[in-house]
């Protein structure tokens, strides 16, 4: 019936936290398929996560279809087959959560639209955007994986303003170590208050760091795309991180900060990519964790969404 497909991305950039986000050029693609009614629900997937990920219910993308379907008066629906087809790496800082929750809200959309005789691949994608936001919590991995590029987004009264962002083509080098390091705990490592100096600190520096993307500005970035609200409290409990971070500037990178709430570390360069990833490859081996590494393109494309053929 409908296929989607949703690129990775990498949210916070240092100092955005909760508020800025790019898409990268890695992509899931989950299919929806609809049978006769009778409630029954398969996941399948392949590639990243396959032999981890449920294949029931319990599955992120069809726990957010669903709440999304009831939502919208719903309890009944067709026997469902989700099939993924997965290149992002799972926990990784990369977004996967993301799009399982993007996907899960755009079929559920789908299945409402097929029922109202109306195209199921056309979908309001401001109401898609304000209903992940509100699942996720915040919108710097959602905003810019429905919409492409760089993108700010910030809540206003149970919605949300987003601004996409021209910027310059840049590539990234994002290292992902073996490492669990749920939500939850990236969460609960930040402290309940911040002082006025730091915030300072941080609102200037995402204005910067907005403005050097915009602008290509290589030396701006460099010196803007630092951190006092969540990147010193988490970077310590990621195994190696601190010393990949170091690792990659001396590789070369221009700026380097954890992708999302990591693990994953995120380095921006204009050249030697393979050297400043063998770079953050080796720190994290020196603390004794396996790690992987991708070269990718920063995209202005977003979220797809396609008919099935029959």
């Amino acid at each position: 019936m409908i296929r989607v497909r949703i690129p990775a991305t990498t949210a916070n950039l240092g100092p955005g936290y909760d508020c800025m986000g790019l898409a990268l050029d890695l992509w899931n693609t989950f299919e929806l398929h609809l049978g006769d009614f009778g409630g029954e629900i398969v996941v399948e997937s392949h590639g990243e996560g396959a032999s981890k990920l449920p294949s029931d219910r319990s599955n992120l993308i069809v726990e957010t279809m669903l709440s999304e379907l009831s939502l919208n008066g719903i309890a009944k629906t067709r026997n469902v087959r989700i099939v993924c087809h997965n290149t992002i790496p799972c926990a990784s800082g990369l977004g996967s959560s993301s799009t399982a929750v993007l996907a899960g809200v755009l079929f559920a959309h789908s299945f409402i639209a097929e029922r109202n005789h109306s195209d199921p691949a056309a979908i309001d994608r401001a109401k898609v955007l304000e209903r992940a936001v509100a699942i996720e919590g915040h919108g710097d991995n959602v905003a810019p994986a429905l919409l492409g590029g760089f993108v700010i987004v910030v809540p206003e009264n149970g919605s949300v303003i987003t601004q996409r962002v021209p910027h310059v083509p840049m590539k990234t080098v994002v290292c992902v170590p073996d490492f669990l390091y749920l939500t939850s705990q990236a969460r609960a490592a930040l402290p309940n208050e911040y002082s006025k100096e730091e915030a300072i600190y941080n609102i200037g520096r995402a204005m910067l760091v907005a403005e050097a993307l915009r602008g290509g500005d290589d030396e701006l970035l460099s010196r803007a795309m630092n951190d006092r609200i969540h990147e010193p409290y988490r970077i310590k409990d990621i195994p190696g991180a601190t010393a990949a971070r170091v690792a990659a500037k001396e590789a070369g990178a221009l700026c380097v900060s954890l992708s999302g709430a990591g693990p994953g570390i995120i380095a921006f360069a204009r050249q030697n990519y393979d050297r400043i990833g063998r770079a953050m490859k080796e720190s994290f081996a020196e603390a004794g964790l396996e790690a992987r590494y991708w070269i990718l393109d920063a995209t202005d494309q977003g979220v797809h969404v396609g008919r099935l053929p029959v």
